[in-house]
């Protein structure tokens, strides 16, 4: 009795495991890849890089004089107007050789007068006359001159700008040249990026290269500046090192948000015509190397090398490997191997990109 249990036990169980591996079997002669074509489109992508932002206009503010600072009338970070007494270093002896100046003109005046008296009355020659106006030209230069050097020792704003942080202290024996502070014009600021030098060139030979070219800044707290800049210069020359190109953008900054030094992320939006478009999901790596499974006539799978041209959110955009006619496999990459003939089944391109959730414009 026992044995006969086993026996239909055993072999119930060998007729379940083999009718288990039928429906596996009939499961995986009939499961179908999903396919479909590139597609092209017009779109774009925003590319970003790191950057400098500057002022306008960034300079330092030195003594032109030597002496000792007698008084400071403005405070770091403050905002200055063009003109505004900054630093006053002690006059008195500027003052002085102003005054021995005006006082030695007055002496070379009287004598001049005195000279053309007596050229009138025949009494010297008309070269006595010359040597005297000659000193009296040079009396009123050298009171000039002491002006000049007493003007030295009040230092105004050139321009409006912010103030940066002191490098002296009143009291302090300034020589002539030394570094007082710095001052920014921030009402506008010159955002300098580096663009790669393929990038370059497809920016220089675009039919738009001549329209200043509109572009964002993305702050360092990851967020995006309030004004939009134009892309305005290019440098000269390339960076050998790098192989990249210095672009200069000029943003407005009306409310003073952005100061010299800071570190940013310029936005540039950069059109793709007639792009060919496929979905990431659609490629895989190996060594660097991006591919695609393409089917041929015969629905029988080929890795393809292709070529990224530029990453957009879910997409990329193909430069080398594919065609439009192409037929990609799209699902079930893992599943395949390299010439396995597989069925298939056939989506839109425009029905695959729209269950993606992104736009391609």
């Amino acid at each position: 009795m026992t044995k006969s249990v086993l026996l239909i036990t055993t072999a119930c169980t060998l007729f379940i495991a083999a009718s288990c591996n039928s429906k596996k079997e009939k499961k995986e002669e009939h499961t179908k890849f999903l396919i479909t074509n590139p597609i092209k489109k017009d779109t774009s992508i925003t590319k970003d890089y790191v950057c400098n932002i500057n002022s306008f206009k960034h300079i330092e503010l030195r003594a032109l004089e030597k002496g000792y600072l007698k008084e400071i009338h403005v405070d770091e970070g403050q905002l200055v107007k063009k003109g505004q007494k900054m630093f006053n270093i002690m006059p008195n002896i500027y003052e002085a050789d102003l005054q021995k100046a005006k006082a030695e003109a007055k002496v070379a005046e009287i004598e001049l007068q005195n000279t053309q008296l007596l050229t009138d009355g025949n009494v010297v020659s008309k070269n006595e006359l010359a040597m005297a106006k000659a000193n009296f030209d040079k009396a009123n230069a050298e009171v000039s001159l002491a002006q000049t050097h007493l003007g030295f020792t009040n230092i105004r704003a050139p321009f409006d700008g912010i103030m940066d942080h002191l490098h002296v202290r009143e009291g302090s024996l300034l020589d002539e040249g030394e570094l007082l502070t710095t001052l920014s014009d921030n009402s506008k600021m010159w955002v300098y990026f580096n663009v790669p030098e393929a990038e370059y060139l497809d920016y220089i030979i675009s039919t738009d290269k001549d329209t200043k070219k509109e572009v964002q800044l993305l702050m360092a707290n990851n967020k995006r500046f309030n004004q939009k800049g134009l892309v305005e210069t290019i440098e000269g020359e390339f960076n050998n090192e790098t192989g990249n190109i210095a672009f200069r953008a000029t943003f407005q900054n009306p409310d003073r948000i952005l100061r010299h030094g800071e570190t940013g992320s310029v936005l540039m939006t950069i059109p793709f015509k007639d792009a060919l478009i496929i979905p990431q999901k659609a490629t895989f790596e190996i060594l660097d190397k991006r591919f695609v499974f393409v089917l041929d006539q015969d629905n029988v799978v080929h890795q393809t090398e292709v070529t990224i041209g530029a990453e957009l959110p879910h997409l990329f955009v193909i430069s080398e490997g594919l065609k439009l006619s192409d037929k990609i496999l799209i699902d079930g990459i893992r599943m395949v191997k390299n010439n396995e003939k597989i069925e298939t089944k056939f989506a839109e391109p425009n029905e695959v990109i729209s269950k993606l959730a992104v736009y391609a414009e």
